[in-house]
C-alpha cells in the first residue's frame, strides 16, 4: 500500500492508514531526518485522540500515550532508536520488554529509526518508508512483514 499526503490532508492519511492496519501492533517507521515520521505519528495520536501530549522520544526513548479505542483504554509506545547504537543498547534500555509487553497487552508500538535494533522488531509488523517528494509532499510505503 502507498499512501501520499501533504501537511493540509495528513489527517485524512491518517485516518485511512488505521482504517487499513489497527489490527497490527508494531509499526516501524523508517525515513530520512526531517521525512516527517514523527509528524505523521503526532497527526496519527490526533486522529486516535490520545490524551496525552504527543512530542518526539528522541532523548526519552519512549514516550507512552493512552486512547480509549473499541470501549476499551489503550496505550501507544511511541519509541525513537535514532540514538541507539545496536542491539545490546537496545535491549540494556528496556525496548525490548516495552513490544513484548505491548504486543501481549494488545496495545501498540510506534517505532522510528528501527533500523537501529532490527532484530528487535517481531513479526508481525508494519514498515512505513516514509520519502520527500518535496518540502511539502511526502510518500509512504506501507508493507506488512510476516
Amino acid at each position: 500500500m502507498q499512501l501520499t499526503y501533504t501537511l493540509e490532508n495528513i489527517d485524512e492519511a491518517a485516518r485511512h492508514f488505521w482504517e487499513q492496519l489497527n489490527a497490527m501492533h508494531v509499526f516501524a517507521f523508517s525515513g530520512a531526518m526531517s521525512a516527517g515520521k514523527t509528524t505523521f505519528i503526532h497527526h496519527l495520536c490526533n486522529m486516535l485522540q490520545v490524551d496525552d501530549t504527543v512530542s518526539s522520544p528522541t532523548f526519552s526513548l519512549i514516550n507512552e500515550y493512552h486512547f480509549h479505542y473499541n470501549g476499551e483504554e489503550k496505550i501507544i509506545y511511541h519509541m525513537d532508536w535514532y540514538r541507539i547504537k545496536n542491539v545490546a543498547e537496545a535491549i540494556n534500555s528496556g525496548l525490548e520488554d516495552c513490544i513484548t509487553q505491548a504486543v501481549a497487552t494488545g496495545n501498540y508500538c510506534f517505532i522510528e529509526w528501527p533500523e537501529q535494533a532490527w532484530a528487535l522488531i517481531p513479526n508481525p509488523h508494519v514498515l512505513l518508508k516514509i520519502n520527500s517528494l518535496s518540502p511539502t509532499e511526502r510518500t509512504m510505503h506501507i508493507e506488512l512483514i510476516n
